[in-house]
């Protein structure tokens, strides 16, 4: 079982529809990691209301690319099947911004790669988030910047 699903999309994110892809008869274990939009970042000063996700023009056959390598380094029997999406735009609380579905004969392999693709997914694919707060502060989430300042401006 191959990479089933792989995109960066504009559109909400179903979760089952994820589930339904990598879901069959060789999947003895199916493991889904949604990423949803919270209220709060320890680097913002007040309550979040929103995300906008940005992306580069390559970030959807960047991903496609990472997951297949992870799964021919991780899965070179070819039994994994793995359905990923990220969402970019603006996202408000609550909203699924990654989801990430993995299948696999045994639960072991099954938490491990999902953790894995992941993991990769958050170093990796160029994707940046510009968190706005209550207070109406826009700021560039995990780099410190403010979006009012000289260098939030500078993106």
């Amino acid at each position: 079982m191959p990479l089933l699903h792989s995109a960066v999309t504009d559109r909400p994110l179903d979760a089952d529809a994820h589930v339904a892809l990598v879901s069959g008869a060789r999947a003895g274990a199916l493991v889904t990691f949604t990423g949803m939009i919270r209220d709060h970042d320890p680097e913002a000063e007040g309550e979040v209301t929103g995300i906008d996700y940005s992306h580069h023009p390559d970030a959807d056959a960047l991903l496609a690319r990472m997951v297949e390598r992870l799964l021919a380094e991780r899965d070179p029997s070819g039994v994994a099947a793995v359905a990923v999406s990220h969402r970019v735009g603006h996202l408000g609380v609550g909203d699924l911004a990654l989801v990430c579905c993995v299948a696999t004969p045994h639960r072991a392999e099954a938490f491990a790669l999902c953790a894995e693709v992941v993991e990769v997914i958050k170093a990796e694919l160029p994707i940046w988030k510009h968190q706005t707060e209550a207070s109406g502060r826009r700021v560039w989430s995990q780099l410190g910047l403010d979006a009012g300042s000289a260098e939030g401006e500078r993106s």
